[in-house]
């Protein structure tokens, strides 16, 4: 394929139409890159190629166009010494230099034309060289991320994360067993602090045992005073 076809092709090609065929569209947004970028390359140098040689054209035309002008004043001198067949010779020659000197300037038009529409194509290649850029960054991170999510999802969805959750869930039952054991072995037993206050309160029950004997006696002596009052 000729470097014009290429670069025609990138050109009328659309970029969204290409990433939706691709199975791999991060993959396929850097070959549309460096194709880009190598077909701008090419054409760049086939321009300046073009230039000079147009520039060569150029020059060609302006030594024709003064050949015309040299044939023309021979024709006239040869006429003026009464030379009709060299007058004749002499426009003869100009007539092929100017015809070459047409033909070479049309040529020139064309290129000219040429030159233009290539320019014109540049300018969009290097529009959708700069969108496929910004779009390659934007798909590398969308990548990178749906990557990155999926690998989660597929560790959420995983028979050994499952086998783990199950483990730490008969690890658990496991210490839940054997701090019951260490509950049951303090079953019974009293800690300092529980037998210190136990004193406290068997000391305080003794001093309400106290007093209500206290009131029963002070009771008692009180009922036999009045016994005795009555028989005196």
């Amino acid at each position: 394929m000729g470097i014009f076809s290429r670069f025609t092709d990138i050109i009328n090609s659309n970029i969204n139409n290409l990433l939706d065929k691709a199975e791999d569209p991060s993959k396929m947004v850097r070959l549309i890159i460096q194709e880009m970028e190598d077909t701008l390359v090419e054409v760049r140098s086939t321009s300046a190629k073009t230039l000079a040689e147009k520039k060569d054209l150029a020059r060609q035309v302006t030594r024709l166009e003064q050949d015309v002008l040299e044939w023309q004043s021979k024709a006239e001198l040869a006429l003026s010494k009464n030379r009709e067949d060299l007058a004749r010779a002499a426009l003869q020659e100009k007539k092929k230099c100017s015809d070459n000197s047409a033909a070479i300037a049309e040529e020139l038009g064309h290129i000219d034309d040429h030159i233009s529409k290539l320019q014109n194509e540049v300018i969009q290649l290097q529009d959708k060289l700069a969108d496929a850029k910004a779009r390659q960054k934007s798909i590398l991170l969308r990548e990178k991320t749906a990557s990155s999510r999926l690998k989660v999802k597929r560790n959420m969805h995983s028979d050994k994360v499952d086998d783990a959750l199950n483990r730490f869930d008969s690890y658990e039952r496991k210490i839940d067993g054997i701090e019951a054991q260490v509950d049951a072995y303090d079953l019974g037993s009293k800690s300092l602090s529980d037998e210190i206050a136990e004193l406290a309160e068997d000391e305080k029950i003794d001093d309400e045992l106290a007093q209500l004997k206290a009131k029963l006696n002070m009771t008692t002596q009180t009922s036999k005073k009045v016994t005795k009052k009555k028989h005196a």
